[in-house]
């Protein structure tokens, strides 16, 4: 069994940039013993449908303005952010109900998309609106406002797996849920 030891020498994160958007808190909230949705499954599911749409800035260092140059020829991005608000004692919770919904039995956190993760390290796809300087303006980002950007990477279609793509039927049904609130 692999079992990490401490490394002084060992990863550090720094990050690029900050998170600027209307979302004060996650509507998923962690906690010991799972996640649970914060205002319930409508209101949870409306929250998903207005990201969506809402727009976000992604304030980079001025100091490293430069590596943005060239990023505006792309319609989307992948952010890379630290889940922030994400309790410490909830970094070590194993088995989750899928979005805290009960009626879905517990799953490894893993096969998940919860925030609550060992490291709430969180990745999304957005559309990339506009470059002001070192600032990104995008469409369809789940951060909290405030969430400390660690990195961003064009999407390219190529690089993501072609052929079948198979999901539990659990978050078929969810995504599809989602997708009924989005019509």
């Amino acid at each position: 069994m692999y079992e990490p030891s401490p490394d002084p020498d060992g990863m550090t994160l720094r990050p690029v940039g900050i998170i600027r958007n209307a979302i004060q808190e996650p509507f998923l909230v962690a906690g010991r013993d799972g996640i649970a949705m914060r205002e319930g499954h409508d209101a949870s599911m409306n929250h998903i449908q207005s990201t969506s749409r809402a727009v976000s800035e992604l304030v980079i260092d001025a100091g490293r303005v430069g590596v943005l140059d060239g990023i505006e020829e792309y319609s989307h991005i992948t952010v890379v952010y630290w889940g922030h608000k994400i309790p410490e004692d909830s970094r070590s919770l194993t088995h989750v109900h899928p979005m805290g919904r009960t009626d879905i039995p517990k799953v490894g956190i893993y096969a998940t998309c919860s925030p609550a993760r060992p490291n709430p390290v969180l990745v999304t796809v957005v559309r990339l609106h506009a470059r002001r300087g070192n600032v990104l303006e995008v469409a369809g980002l789940d951060a909290v406002d405030g969430s400390p950007v660690i990195d961003i990477k064009p999407y390219v279609p190529a690089q993501i797996p072609g052929g079948e793509v198979r999901v539990p039927a659990w978050m078929d049904m969810l995504m599809q849920e989602v997708g009924e609130r989005q019509a």
